[in-house]
């Protein structure tokens, strides 16, 4: 029995559209909304101000050496600003540490009002703090960054929020509600359910040659329907 193709391939078309035709869709769509939104909009660069930079005089400082004798485990010593006072910072395996750099004495972490009023300066916005809470336990949208880390959330319509470290109060990262939606497509467009990050997933893999089956027997049909010239009979 002579194998009817026109029949299999149309057969197999229409069942790949409907197997993968709605991932087709989301792939769509989700691409769509990736390169309609500008990148630095959902990086929330427009969330932050600008750092200030001021000259700062070293003769009253002290050195870093006092500063090594107090953490001895430091791999990186650095001179910067928290709340316009000049510190020591110490990059320790347990983490970073402050030190007065008038001092040397070292700076306990940060409390909550210290926190608010570190937020309060880095974030552009006019909106007020609506929660501050200290996290030990990563939410799904700091699934990437270890805790602990405080969480400072503004009232404004895209839900501004800041993270900040607990020893420095600096900026880890900041989310709004474009990034959340970026992140929810960019798991659709992926198929990496869980952590949102893998590419080369099996069920990604699976769906994009499915998608090129659909397309290749698509194209066959539409060739196969046109009219084709047939030789005369002698």
């Amino acid at each position: 029995m002579a194998i009817r193709w026109p029949l299999v391939i149309r057969r197999t078309h229409k069942w790949l559209a409907l197997i993968v035709g709605v991932q087709v869709l989301l792939w769509t769509l989700t691409g769509f909304y990736m390169v309609a939104v500008h990148i630095d909009i959902i990086h929330g660069d427009d969330l932050v101000r600008p750092p200030v930079v001021a000259p700062i005089d070293l003769a009253s400082f002290v050195p870093p050496a006092r500063i090594v004798q107090s953490a001895p485990d430091a791999s990186e010593i650095r001179l910067q600003r928290f709340m316009d006072q000049p510190v020591w910072r110490a990059q320790t395996p347990a983490g970073p540490r402050l030190f007065d750099a008038g001092s040397g004495q070292p700076i306990p972490d940060l409390s909550e009002a210290q926190i608010r009023a570190a937020a309060r300066r880095i974030y552009s916005g006019t909106g007020d703090i609506v929660a501050a809470r200290l996290l030990t336990t990563a939410p799904l949208e700091m699934q990437a960054r270890k805790p602990p880390y405080w969480q400072v959330e503004f009232d404004a319509w895209n839900r501004p929020t800041l993270y900040l470290s607990p020893q420095t109060g600096e900026l880890i990262s900041r989310r709004h509600a474009l990034w959340r939606v970026f992140d929810f497509a960019w798991m659709l467009h992926i198929m990496d359910y869980d952590d949102r990050s893998d590419v080369n997933n099996p069920l990604l893999r699976v769906a994009t040659w499915s998608a090129l089956a659909m397309a290749l027997a698509g194209a066959w049909l539409l060739l196969w329907s046109f009219p084709r010239r047939r030789k005369k009979k002698a």
